[in-house]
């Protein structure tokens, strides 16, 4: 497959929304690096791109990355092709990106959208705290990181039904600690 390879600003993402939390923490810690460290903490971190109608490329994973990368104002990240679907029409992409489990058509409220409520860039996304709670909870070791994709968007759903949004960040931090 010889696809150019996309400028940072071409990458759109299969998602709705992230956690902000998560981005703001990740671009500050991206902020705080230079040089070699920086250039090493960028290649750990290839985001998955499938190439769709037009030859645009999405990004399957690591949107969280990517905005963070924009908001600590790096303007690259390294890329790898998993897939090119130019040749599908815009239905058949989007829906062999959901059967593929590369897309996440819902909003900050867990409600399904069309797919041309898809914002162009990842750093557009709209917050959903309970994305961050998922995460953090992850990273506190409530549960193991997986291969799965989309598996922090499941948990947040889960949240989402058993837990009331925390209001300000002591909730947040007293839900995501182990008790």
């Amino acid at each position: 497959m010889l696809l150019r390879a996309p400028a940072f600003n071409q990458i759109r993402p299969s998602q709705l929304t992230h956690g902000l939390r998560e981005v703001r923490e990740k671009a500050e810690a991206y902020a705080k690096l230079e040089g070699h460290e920086l250039e090493m903490a960028i290649a750990d971190k290839l985001v998955p791109i499938v190439y769709g109608p037009g030859e645009a490329p999405f990004a399957i994973d690591h949107h969280h990355v990517a905005a963070a990368l924009w908001r600590a104002h790096v303007k690259r990240v390294p890329v790898v092709v998993v897939k090119d679907l130019s040749a599908y029409s815009t239905n058949e992409f989007w829906l062999t990106m959901e059967n593929n489990r590369w897309a996440y058509p819902y909003n900050a409220l867990g409600k399904r959208v069309p797919f041309c409520e898809v914002r162009e860039f990842s750093w557009e996304l709209e917050d959903d705290p309970l994305r961050s709670l998922s995460a953090r909870v992850r990273d506190e070791g409530g549960y193991g990181k997986t291969s799965v994709p989309l598996e922090e968007f499941r948990w947040a759903d889960f949240f989402r039904q058993t837990l009331p949004l925390p209001k300000n960040d002591a909730e947040f931090d007293s839900r995501s600690r182990k008790q």
